[in-house]
């Protein structure tokens, strides 16, 4: 390195005038390099699979000249007929061939005992080898996403990547997921989305949907991820640092998850044919109140608030309703099994020349509800690879097409009234099979099922990618991509939700119509160009990026209808009200680089940069400068560890430094803006101002750091690997308040508050066992992550004063602090911070309460024995939620509890947590109550281990083998979970939605 350093100067000259050279026309390059090559020499490589292997390095023996395979494994050099080529690549044995004259060499290389055989990662605009990465990538193979029985892509990342944190929002089918890739970085909660990437196709993660339509989904409405098949999927890669994602600029600040599709493979035409069916049902139920334990509950309650007798309208204490009826309203609202059907089948194959994917799939679940809802998904693929016969041109078509319809009821209202019922509450249906109202004591739970949620989505993904290698080492390559997202939403709240004794007809029926599209497009042309200089090699990316998008949406709610019949014709409204009809469009342009140079294959160095211009800031902030530095040292290439003696097979230190942008804001935030109101003037609609216009409105900024340590151990038999991140993000996009004189109460801009996520990523991997007929292998990865806000300015006198602190996470709860129940008065006690006297909401809420995970992660185990096959997954986290008490109803009153309120106060001198009981009429316990909802005993452990995925396999027969392949398998979700937490499910830390069910399927594949 020294002697490098020294003669600096000169190897600058050497190295541009070779890559004048590289760069002159190829007569000239002839002319001046003696002896020329004879002969081009193509090929394939793949694994023993069949499988294509990309970024295998391929050399000239004697010579400096080499090539790298591409995504389907092909080469291309030149080499004189007497030549010998030397193939190698991380995870598979060195392989030396003569040429002898031909043009054509198709290799297969075997396996070598490593673990880095999964080398090869997409990175978005190029593919690096594990062995060479310089930046942070997470890699999820179909293999791990086929052995799961989900829905949505995200579910599939659940527990087996570091740093990245999915969280299931509900049970119910077509519902959404959360993901934080490395923390939150923006104050505001809608601007934490990563970019998502569907074969190099940038897909919109925002829903369509209507709010007031789409009550019956939590989460933020119908998941537009969902319309993605897993089935589809050939891997999920997870881009995280800045050494990564600044390649993405603006889009990459809260990581990129790339999405990449299977494609045909070199062979003879296969057929396969994937059926699986099975069961779900909610993992767990709250232990509630017996009807015995209730009656005695409602009885003390009315005692200790002096209330004698018992009121008229008292029914389920007053004898009113049968007093030895014992239901569990649990498994009777939202205890139904849920079935899944799963049908795929694809057809692939090709020549060396040309590759071709069709498949297509159908998928089917119910829910959990009473009635028949579900959700139904079907899909279809097609891809085509074409490659010249010279190598020089290549071209891939790819066209991905998603129709699902949903169909669910208000099922958050069916879970809510679940756990509230008493449980001597009367019957569902009367002796004529029609819902039960009992003369009009209570109302019926199912009266929820009469409002109906349908709604219909498709997907169009559609990817067209050209190469052409102009001349050795110089190519030429352009991504043209479209989608197009199409939802419609109807919602129906008819009259016959009420007791038919109110006599409410169907004037006061209601619907709400939703209709949105949403297309893109993008266009990006590259230049690449790869070259080698003795022990350096060079790689060299620039290209443009294009993107336009166009959303538009129209919302209209309908009520007074003559029938109920006629309640989704929205010419049967008699009064009909638009609540939404946008129209927006959002332009995005870049230009983009990447230098990665590598010498002596131990010292990797990795630039790329970015300038983005973004058409929701203003004309004087549109653009912005991103970019990042990323090395690397394979310190176990060294001399001292190549003695044959190690037990260190592989080392590797690295580090990047960068920034990235954030754009998350919505179109047109920048300008002054006008909407219709509800208002009218003179029958005319009134057109009100609803923002003003900020021309500094720009860019937040996020700057990462990371280093990391890789370490492979006796044959990288054991891998091992540590990162340190540290992001700041600071310019903030929020809203900042204004004087109510300006009639406006805040005006968008940035602050210049700071938001810091750091934290340390463990992951393990170790082939602990590997014989002729059997293997058996771990994973395990664990994240602690550490969010908190640097700095806000004026925070004090801010909207945000009474949810952030200074120094503390953004996700935290400022709370009472509990004192316990008063052993005097058996109400609940807080402690007075201000001393005043009084417990207030200003000046009492001193606690605070961290709700992001302590730590999280997963652990996985996978046992070949002969043709068995086990899969086992465990997903951990620790950390603090809402428990059931933060939406409960106070004690007493006419709901039922959970078994913890038998350990109740009820005499002076008792010392317990649960206060007195009460029917909610004596204003000291309700204030009680309340204030408890928003203090610390309203927050608890969460923490949870789950047996995330079980999967089991035989194969019957070997396609190889016999032509015809065959293997059964039986597979589970969400089968079992350990926690001490008070709700449904830690997880989504919800008592108002369905948990995530436990799912078991059986299934098959078939192969000819």
């Amino acid at each position: 390195m020294k002697k490098l350093l020294i003669n600096a100067n000169r190897f600058s000259l050497f190295l541009t005038i070779n890559m004048l050279l590289a760069l002159w026309p190829s007569q000239t390059l002839e002319a001046a390099m003696a002896p020329p090559p004879q002969a081009t020499v193509t090929g394939t490589v793949t694994d023993p699979n069949g499988n294509p292997l990309a970024g295998l390095s391929v050399q000239v023996v004697g010579t400096q000249r080499g090539t790298i395979t591409d995504l389907d494994g092909f080469f291309t050099l030149q080499a004189n007929p007497d030549d010998t080529l030397y193939f190698s690549i991380i995870g598979f044995k060195p392989l030396t061939i003569t040429i002898k004259g031909r043009d054509v060499l198709n290799v297969q290389m075997e396996e070598d005992v490593t673990q880095l055989g999964e080398v090869v990662l997409n990175a978005g605009y190029y593919t690096v080898s594990e062995r060479e990465r310089t930046g942070s990538i997470e890699k999820v193979s179909a293999a791990d996403i086929e052995k799961q029985p989900v829905s949505n892509p995200l579910a599939a990342l659940q527990g087996r990547v570091s740093g990245a944190s999915v969280v299931q929002t509900s049970g119910l089918p077509g519902t959404n997921f959360s993901i934080q890739i490395r923390g939150q970085n923006s104050i505001r909660s809608g601007g934490n989305e990563p970019l998502y990437v569907i074969d190099g196709v940038p897909f919109s993660s925002s829903s369509l949907g209507e709010q007031q339509a789409s009550i019956p989904i939590p989460g933020r409405g119908v998941s537009p991820l969902n319309n993605i098949n897993p089935n589809d999927i050939e891997s999920i890669e997870i881009l995280k640092d800045a050494d990564a994602t600044a390649i993405y600029g603006s889009r990459g600040a809260n990581g990129v998850v790339l999405i990449t599709t299977k494609k045909g493979r070199v062979g003879d035409t296969q057929v396969k044919f994937n059926v699986s069916t099975g069961m779900g049902s909610v993992s767990n139920y709250l232990n509630l109140l017996s009807t015995d334990e209730y009656l005695e509950m409602r009885r003390e309650a009315y005692a200790n608030d002096g209330i004698e007798p018992i009121p008229s309208n008292a029914y389920d204490v007053n004898g009113t309703w049968n007093q030895d009826r014992n239901t569990d309203w649990q498994r009777e609202l939202f205890g139904n099994t849920s079935y899944m059907t799963n049908v795929q089948g694809s057809v692939s194959g090709g020549s060396e020349q040309t590759q071709f994917l069709l498949n297509g799939s159908y998928f089917g679940q119910t829910d959990v509800f009473p009635g028949d809802f579900g959700n139904t998904k079907v899909s279809g693929l097609a891809n085509l690879n074409h490659r010249s016969e010279n190598g020089r041109l290549s071209l891939n078509l790819s066209t991905n097409f998603i129709s699902e319809e949903n169909d669910l009821p208000n099922g958050n209202s069916l879970v809510v009234e679940a756990l509230l019922l008493p449980p001597n509450a009367p019957s569902l249906y009367d002796e004529n099979g029609e819902l039960n109202w009992e003369d009009s004591t209570w109302n019926n739970p199912l009266r929820h099922l009469e409002s109906e949620y349908r709604s219909t989505a498709t997907t169009l993904i559609t990817n067209a990618g050209l190469s052409y290698r102009i001349m050795d080492g110089l190519d030429f390559r352009t991504n043209l991509g479209y989608t197009e997202n199409h939802l419609s939403e109807l919602r129906t709240v008819p009259s016959t939700i009420y007791n038919p004794a109110f006599g409410v007809g169907s004037e006061f029926s209601l619907a709400i119509h939703n209709s949105g599209k949403r297309s893109s497009w993008i266009m990006e042309p590259q230049l690449q160009w790869k070259h080698q200089f003795g022990s350096l090699r060079l790689d060299i990316l620039t290209g443009l990026s294009f993107q336009e998008q166009r959303s538009s949406r129209i919302s209209q709610r309908a009520t007074g209808f003559s029938s109920n019949s006629l309640i989704e014709s929205l010419s049967a409204a008699s009064d009909v009200s638009i609540l939404a009809d946008v129209e927006q469009q959002y332009r995005y342009h870049a230009v983009f680089g990447r230098l990665n140079l590598n010498f002596k294959d131990r010292y990797l160095l990795n630039l790329t940069g970015r300038r983005d211009g973004s058409s929701r800031f203003g004309p004087e902030k549109r653009f912005a400068n991103f970019g990042a530095i990323g090395a690397a040292w394979l310190f176990s290439e060294e001399e001292l560890f190549k003695n044959g003696q190690s037990f260190l097979s592989f080392g590797k230190l690295r580090g990047s430094y960068g920034t990235s942008g954030n754009d998350q804001i919505g179109d047109y935030q920048y300008l002054d803006t006008y909407s219709f109101g509800g208002t009218q003037y003179q029958n005319n609609p009134v057109l009100l101002p609803t923002r003003l216009f900020n021309p500094n409105f720009s860019w937040e900024s996020n700057k990462k750091l990371e280093f990391g340590l890789e370490l492979g151990f006796w044959n990288d038999r054991i891998l091992l690997s540590g990162n340190y991140y540290r992001n700041r993000s600071s310019n903030q996009l929020v809203g900042i308040p204004l004087p109510g004189t300006t009639g406006f109460s805040s005006i968008n801009g940035n602050l210049n508050a700071t938001v810091e996520n750091k934290g340390l990523e463990f992951e393990w991997q170790s082939v602990n066992i590997k014989g002729r007929n059997f293997r058996w292998t771990t994973s395990f990865n664990l994240t602690i992550p550490k969010n908190r806000l640097v700095s806000f300015p004026n925070l004090e006198g801010s909207t945000f004063a009474n949810s952030l602190v200074i120094g503390e996470p953004l996700n935290i709860l400022k709370l009472y602090r509990n004192l316990g129940v008063n052993p005097e008065t058996g109400i609940h006690e807080f402690e007075d911070f201000n001393g005043d006297g009084a417990i207030t909401s200003n000046d009492d809420r001193e606690v605070i309460r961290n709700l992001d995970p302590e730590y999280y992660g997963g652990l996985n185990n996978s046992i070949m024995a002969g043709k068995f096959t086990f899969d086992v997954l465990f997903q951990f986290s620790k950390q603090l939620g809402w428990n059931y008490w933060r939406d409960a109803s106070i004690p007493g009153s006419r709901n039922n509890q959970p078994s913890e309120v038998s350990n109740r106060w009820q005499q002076v001198g008792d010392v317990t947590d649960v206060q007195r009981f009460s029917i909610g009429q004596s204003i000291n316990p309700l204030i009680g109550h309340f204030n408890y909802q928003q203090s610390d005993g309203a927050v608890s452990d969460a923490s949870f281990i789950r047996l995330k995925t079980l999967s089991i396999s035989y194969e019957v027969s070997n396609v190889k083998q016999k032509g015809f392949g065959c293997q059964v398998f039986l597979r589970g979700q969400n089968l079992w979970t350990w926690t001490d937490y008070l709700g449904l499910d830690p997880e989504t830390r919800s008592n108002q939605t369905v948990p995530p069910l436990r799912m078991v399927s059986i299934g098959t594949q078939l192969t000819f």
